[in-house]
């Protein structure tokens, strides 16, 4: 995937901030913030196993879920010409609007 990175096992969004002249990375899917910056990938990767480790240690202090659960369902909101769009091609696909999104999403997913 572009722009993300792999620490410990857990994704991080990896981003350059023009102002500071650094990379910025923030893990995804954690039940708060944990963010790092560095100058270069090495940096990133030591500094985001740093603010792993801290926000995973407040956690277990505080005796909070680290991670957030995924429900596995989400409103989308199209326009209507886009809606329409969506269920013809799923109608010609043989699928259900449903289906068609949810395999839609996971080969875009897969691709980014």
């Amino acid at each position: 995937m572009k722009n993300v990175i792999e620490i410990e096992g857990h994704k991080a969004v990896v981003a350059f901030d023009p102002e500071i002249g650094m990379f910025r990375g923030e893990f995804l899917g954690l039940n708060g913030g944990a963010d790092f910056y560095a100058d270069s990938v090495e940096g990133l990767m030591m500094e985001g196993r740093k603010s792993l480790s801290v926000f995973l240690d407040l956690c277990k202090e505080k005796e909070i879920a680290p991670f957030r659960e995924f429900s596995g369902r989400f409103n989308v909101r199209l326009t209507p010409k886009a809606h329409e769009a969506a269920v013809i091609a799923a109608a010609a696909s043989n699928m259900s609007l449903n289906e068609w999104v949810a395999e839609t999403i996971t080969e875009a997913a897969e691709h980014a």
